[in-house]
């Protein structure tokens, strides 16, 4: 084997070094990069095969790993090997594809794969959109007839003194204070990938940051992957194209005739769907069928043919979809281009949960339940980039009877992470900041009828989920996705997609947001790109759209809820002194367990002093807080209390005064006159009032009962010789032999 040339291409980008390398690693692969910014290193690697027996698909897989040892750290747990992807990756794996897909020719199914592994990792530059580069970088490289490269960056704005700041590739600290996290890739032609989350930043911001991105981000990196492909010099080649030969084309379309456009025009989807499934067994059966009693090679053949035969009818079916969208302005549904499918908005469904809505949009229908907690229902995320809590979170579930089918039932995949996590980053930039609203908050988006747009579903109804908990959100917050449909030079853009407007369609622009700005983005492009003209008329479109169902969710419920149901945890925070959290845990947490046990209240302690306690009733709430309050209290002198004697000794007793605070009365502070014992006054478990007299440095508190007592007759009338009143009759040598009693009672004291 010849020995491979390394090549590189270096360029700033966002004030630091890009650096695309290949030639050095992996070279028994069909190509492999290693893409730094900074010192964050991803090595990119695409495998070219031929194709499987038997597809009839692009079997495009993407893998992105983050390996703990890039930051010098050990993965969690006892198997100390990363396992199953998190949920950062397979977000990351579907913003690889996402861009990458369409930009392979009609009827390609060759095998191939790209697998991007975090090498190192500085903390500061996230390697999401570095991966996304260097697959690109990686697939131009090889021979594959990939029609890129195509460039991503991460776009971050931060406000400052002299305005609003755009940033290429923002480190992990600029993000910290950016109001943005915009996503973006494209290529020659324009944008095809966006994803946003932004705190209701407004549309023609947004629009302007991915003017920025695409202009002083992507060109540039396109501009490195363009050189770095022609130092490799491969050419692309096309085995084949799996593509129905012209003349089965032909015959589907006569045999269709007109059926395929009546049934295209049918409202419903399960009756449209029928009527397509029917001519589809139709064509089949009378001009495709197998043959009998033939030769291996003649029903090889026309197994072949009846494989292209059903290509041949999606591929009309599309056409026909498009055309009637195009020249005619006829939607399946009858709808016009810019007309929201019927609304039925419900709250409140189910008795126990905290929130709960249903939001129906046509043939679309997501049932949402809100669960409010406390800060142990965090959920912390660990990764290569510093450790965090997030304190809100969404899941979103798409079984398979949502769409009529009785399929496999198993856990989310990337399409439902995918899902999930849009409808979460859109509702976030309306959630109350934490110190308004300490709740942990968890929406469940469970979709029950799905004809499109159910992401979008999840969206508002998670916003409505919100309201009837009682959250109390900035404003509402609404989610509508456009399509896009082209024939010739002619382009059209529909509100409001259905799930089949969607396969058929070139794209699916969802835009989250509330009336103030923009929350949420996500794109899928299957046209080769947008430019900045067309996203600015989809922004318009889609701003009316979310406007109309953000007024129609208002009428049903035009606030939060005031109170919040009486199964939800009731939430109180108080601030104490940092220094007295080791005193509220106690010794292996017995102090804080106590309380929790004594009250059924859960109290929660952060580093620096904030306390928070959840209850599900008023009573033990209070109780809870006062035990908490008491144990960190400040003890001032002359403050009374009313304690629990917990031990008496010679020389006085022990009287908690508050959970897990002791104070010591002396005999003397006892009561007036003589005091010759201790339990002729108190014993163990009396409940008293004390005042305290003296806050030692040491933290040793002094009490007095004898302050809070009316004197008795003759108890305090100083004598003439200058002894006390508790001589008697023993005069001096009375007062003397006292004296010696205290002494000799005072060293244990001492001694504590």
């Amino acid at each position: 084997m010849a020995e491979s040339q390394v090549h590189f291409v270096e360029r700033e980008v966002g004030g630091r070094t890009m650096r695309l390398e290949t030639g050095r690693i992996a070279k028994l692969a069909s190509a492999c990069v290693i893409a730094s910014h900074g010192d964050t290193v991803v090595m990119c690697t695409a495998m070219r095969a031929n194709p499987r027996p038997g597809l009839d698909f692009f079997p495009l897989q993407c893998d992105y790993r983050e390996r703990m040892s890039a930051g010098g750290r050990f993965p969690g747990g006892f198997r100390k090997r990363e396992g199953a992807p998190n949920e950062k990756e397979i977000l990351t794996m579907r913003m690889i594809d996402r861009p990458i897909r369409p930009l392979f020719p009609d009827g390609f199914i060759d095998e191939c794969q790209i697998q991007c592994w975090v090498m190192s990792h500085d903390g500061q530059n996230d390697a999401d959109v570095i991966a996304c580069t260097g697959a690109s970088a990686a697939l131009s490289c090889t021979d594959a007839p990939f029609q890129g490269p195509v460039a991503t960056v991460r776009v971050g704005r931060i406000v400052t003194e002299e305005g609003a700041q755009f940033i290429i590739n923002p480190t992990h600290a600029q993000m910290e204070y950016s109001d943005l996290d915009l996503v973006l890739s494209g290529h020659a032609d324009g944008v095809n990938m966006i994803e946003v989350g932004a705190a209701e930043v407004p549309d023609e911001d947004v629009l302007a940051a991915i003017e920025y991105g695409y202009e002083h981000g992507c060109k540039p990196i396109l501009e490195m992957q363009e050189e770095l492909k022609a130092k490799v010099g491969k050419d692309p080649v096309i085995n084949s194209l799996n593509l129905p030969d012209d003349d089965v084309m032909q015959a589907v379309i006569d045999a269709c005739g007109d059926e395929m456009e009546a049934a295209r025009r049918i409202p419903g989807k399960a009756d449209r769907s029928a009527a397509v499934d029917a001519l589809r067994e139709k064509v089949m059966t009378e001009h495709f069928s197998m043959p009998e009693g033939v030769t291996y090679d003649v029903y090889k053949d026309a197994e072949k043919r009846a494989g292209m035969a059903r290509e041949a009818f999606r591929t009309y079916e599309k056409k026909t979809t498009r055309r009637l969208i195009v020249e005619e302005g006829i939607r399946a549904d009858g709808r016009a281009f810019e007309e929201i499918r019927p609304l039925e908005i419900e709250t409140s469904l189910f008795p126990r949960t905290h929130g709960s809505a249903m939001f129906q949009r046509g043939e679309t229908q997501g049932v949402l339940t809100c669960v409010l907690g406390t800060a142990k229902a965090e959920q912390i995320v660990d990764g290569l980039m510093p450790e965090y809590a997030k304190k809100f979170y969404l899941h979103y579930n798409f079984p398979p009877f949502c769409v009529g089918e009785a399929g496999r039932i198993m856990g989310p995949g990337r399409r439902e992470i995918g899902h999930g996590a849009l409808a979460e980053r859109s509702l976030l930039g309306i959630l109350p900041d934490v110190d308004d609203f300490a709740y942990t908050v968890r929406l469940v988006s469970d979709i029950t009828e799905s004809n499109g747009s159910s992401s979008m579903a999840s969206v508002c109804g998670g916003c409505m989920a919100l309201m009837d908990a009682g959250v109390p959100i900035k404003a509402t917050c609404a989610g509508i996705s456009v399509g896009r449909f082209s024939s010739g030079d002619k382009v059209v853009h529909v509100t409001d997609i259905l799930g089949e407007e969607d396969f058929f369609g070139d794209m699916d622009f969802k835009i989250c947001g509330t009336r103030d700005g923009i929350t949420g983005i996500q794109l899928d492009l299957k046209a080769r790109g947008l430019w900045f003209d067309e996203i600015k008329a989809i922004f318009a479109q889609a701003r009316t759209g979310r406007i109309e169902i953000i007024e129609k969710m208002e009428a049903h419920l035009p606030a939060p809820r005031s109170e919040m149901s009486p199964y939800a945890p009731k939430l109180v925070q108080i601030k104490i002194d940092p220094d007295k959290i080791g005193k509220l845990i106690g010794p292996g947490g017995k102090m804080i367990r106590g309380i929790c046990e004594r009250t059924g209240a859960q109290v929660d302690v952060e580093d620096d002093g904030t306390v928070t306690i959840a209850s599900t009733d008023q009573a033990s709430g209070d109780q809870a807080l006062a035990e908490v309050e008491a144990v960190a209290a400040e003890i001032k002198v002359g403050t009374v209390y009313e304690g629990k004697v917990v031990s008496t000794k010679d020389f006085g007793a022990f009287i908690e005064i508050a959970t897990g605070t002791d104070g010591m009365c002396h005999i003397s502070e006892l009561a007036h006159g003589y005091v010759a014992n201790v339990n002729d006054v108190v014993s163990i478990g009396d409940v008293v009032k004390v005042k305290v007299i003296n806050v030692d440095p040491t933290g040793r508190i002094k009490l007095s009962r004898k302050a809070l007592l009316e004197p008795e007759d003759g108890d305090d009338a100083p004598k003439a010789d200058g002894g006390d009143d508790n001589s008697g009759e023993d005069g001096e040598g009375g007062d003397k032999k006292r004296r010696r009693r205290r002494r000799g009672g005072r060293k244990p004291a001492e001694a504590s």
